[in-house]
């Protein structure tokens, strides 16, 4: 699967305008990922770990925080962005994508940061990740939708998936910065990592004032003048032009032929192939969770630590460099979970005060080989496809409730994760201590995954939103959904005419 970066021909107005808005809202996404990346270094930093420290003491006799606050600290950030992602659709319908994504930065993000860099004690802390985590909730869900709403059909994919690319980039560049200061004797050490994210905000705050509003949503709005203005300055052609007006008048009848069914609610998102759409999204959203994705960047650093490896960071530094760079290419292929789990049981012990042995050092060399290939694996598939697929496939009317509710799923499962990992993975009273054997659980998990994507992921590619919604109507089973063609526009709906309008209509009333 290559990246479709040649337009098509015959293909009218100019395409990098729409190219260049769309990575740049991905940008959004940098904010995303350093901040979920921050945290698995600042939990291993020498001098975080004393300054937070309420007197709990480590198998190796330091100073630290119990899993249980550990627990707290890294998955509140998870409880935050569940409660932003389902304020999102709101948001999204009353003030718009565009300034929604401004307040939601700005504001709320940013209060988030000025309480976790201010904060010497755990209480504040962790109510600076929670405010940071709704912000975080909040831009997941617009980012998606604000550039599923204006990327042409024929590079949508490439630009939704530019969001997950900008996500890696914000890991990688949480790990270096986590590198630099880890060895700070002072609260530089973690304040620096944390304080730079205001740099990121300013960036995506700045842009965005710059920015129109999404076409659909002022159609949406009623607002047919300001929607030909923003959508000819994105293809860069006159308010007049044919394929202007021609995209206008779909996406207007789409939404026209919508609206005739009746207003929508929440409700509507549960009712006929809405629900199918729906248990498909939140079913992507967990599974590309349950890979164990995000137990490798919110704990990577200590897990290399615990379990016997030197330069923890580096490594950590190293997998986020994986993960970046495989982001680009596109496979759909899971399985190095069970031999990161084999090569980490066999090849370690603990003594009676959970302290590792490492017993084949060269072995635990190549269970991070494995956990690269991993990265890599997801990194190139269900990490960009996940957010292409749920900002296709839902319809205008219900597109921003349906989103924030398959975000809002990815982030339970995150939270959940987060939640549970140091309970599942650490040594002590009360903790399963499965350290490296936890990748068999995220090893089965994969190959749930393939069987999900095999039956229940349809075939958008080329597609126009309007088409997807149409091909939804008309195909029930997803492995035929490949090589499907409209055969029918909702203009021709709206006007009464056009091949196959009854058999269209009975299908989408159905």
């Amino acid at each position: 699967m290559g990246l479709m970066l040649k337009k098509p021909e015959g293909t009218p107005g100019k395409s990098w305008p729409s190219i260049i808005i769309g990575l740049f809202v991905a940008f959004g996404g940098v904010l995303f990922g350093y901040d979920t990346g921050t945290i698995g270094g600042i939990l291993a930093m020498p001098y975080w770990q004393k300054e937070f420290s309420t007197g709990y003491i480590d198998s190796a006799g330091h100073r630290n925080v119990s899993a249980a606050q550990s627990a707290t600290i890294v998955s509140i950030l998870s409880a935050g962005t569940f409660f932003g992602a389902l304020a999102a659709a709101p948001m999204a319908d009353i003030i718009g994508r565009r300034l929604g994504l401004i307040v939601s930065t700005a504001f709320v993000f940013n209060l988030g940061v000025i309480l976790q860099t201010a904060a010497t004690e755990i209480p504040m802390f962790v109510s600076g990740r929670f405010f940071a985590g709704f912000g975080v909730g909040l831009i997941s869900a617009l980012i998606p939708l604000y550039q599923s709403e204006t990327a042409p059909k024929w590079i949508r994919g490439v630009i939704v998936g530019s969001y997950q690319l900008a996500i890696t980039i914000g890991l990688l560049l949480a790990s270096i910065v986590n590198n630099a200061t880890q060895n700070h004797d002072n609260t530089g050490s973690y304040r620096i990592p944390i304080a730079i994210q205001f740099a990121w905000s300013i960036v995506l705050v700045g842009g965005m004032m710059l920015l129109p509003d999404t076409p659909r949503y002022m159609i949406k709005k009623g607002n047919l003048q300001a929607a030909t203005k923003a959508l000819a300055k994105i293809r860069r052609l006159p308010e007049s032009d044919p394929a202007i007006i021609e995209e206008l008048a779909e996406i207007q009848a789409n939404h026209d032929y919508e609206l005739s069914l009746g207003e929508s609610s929440y409700l509507d998102c549960f009712k006929g192939n809405l629900l199918k759409r729906l248990l498909t999204g939140c079913a992507l959203q967990a599974l590309q969770q349950l890979t164990g994705i995000n137990f490798i960047f919110y704990y990577g650093t200590q897990f290399f630590k615990n379990s016997g490896l030197t330069n923890s960071f580096i490594i950590s530094l190293i997998t986020n460099c994986v993960n970046t760079a495989s982001t680009f290419p596109g496979f759909m292929l899971l399985k190095n979970g069970f031999i990161v789990a084999i090569l980490g049981t066999t090849t370690t012990g603990q003594d009676a005060a959970g302290n590792i042995i490492v017993h084949n050092a060269p072995a635990q060399k190549a269970a991070i080989a494995f956990i690269c290939f991993y990265i890599f694996f997801f990194a190139s598939s269900w990490g960009p496809i996940a957010w292409v697929v749920t900002g296709e496939i839902f319809p205008l009317k219900v597109r921003a409730k349906s989103l924030s509710m398959t975000t809002a799923t990815n982030w339970l499962l995150n939270w959940a994760i987060a939640y549970a990992t140091p309970y599942l993975v650490n040594y002590g009273a009360g903790n399963a201590n499965l350290q490296s054997k936890i990748f068999f659980i995220w090893g089965g998990c994969c190959l749930i995954c393939i069987a999900f994507v095999y039956f229940m992921i349809y075939e958008t590619k080329g597609l126009t939103l309007e088409q997807v919604d149409e091909l939804y109507a008309e195909v029930s089973d997803a492995r035929q959904s490949v090589g499907w063609v409209p055969s029918v526009t909702f203009r021709e709906i709206r006007g009464g005419k056009g091949q196959g309008q009854e058999e269209h209509e009975s299908a989408v009333e159905a």
